[in-house]
């Protein structure tokens, strides 16, 4: 299975990718999410990992406009914003799933099993 992560935060999406990787998914990571369209772009994923607030394009962009395309990519929203307005949002825009930060990396990985069981 291969996931694409987008999270501006350097230290974060490193340690994601370390530990998917050592669950035997294989791992792009971007850091913008103008980057996270041009991986989508040029790849097959079966998830993806996407931050909502990233620079060049936050991530409710790259998420509508990955939908507006057709595409029904596995989307989990991983985020610092925490109000149900903002999950709402999020979930209306087309993901699939929404996570708070700071997270408990056993509960991202049991959302990703879910995601890729759909």
């Amino acid at each position: 299975m291969r996931i694409l992560i987008a999270e501006d935060e350097q230290d974060l999406n490193r340690i994601l990718a370390e530990r998917l990787k050592s669950e035997h998914y294989s791992v792009d990571s971007c850091y913008n999410g103008q980057d996270a369209l041009d991986y989508l772009d040029s790849a097959e994923y079966d998830a993806l990992i996407l931050d909502i607030m990233m620079p060049v394009m936050d991530g409710l962009t790259v998420l509508k406009k990955l939908r507006s395309r057709g595409s029904s990519l596995p989307v989990l929203l991983l985020t610092a914003n925490d109000r149900v307005d903002d999950r709402v949002r999020g979930l209306d825009a087309g993901a699939n799933d929404y996570l708070v930060k700071p997270f408990a990396y056993e509960e991202l990985s049991a959302r990703i099993r879910v995601l890729l069981r759909k």
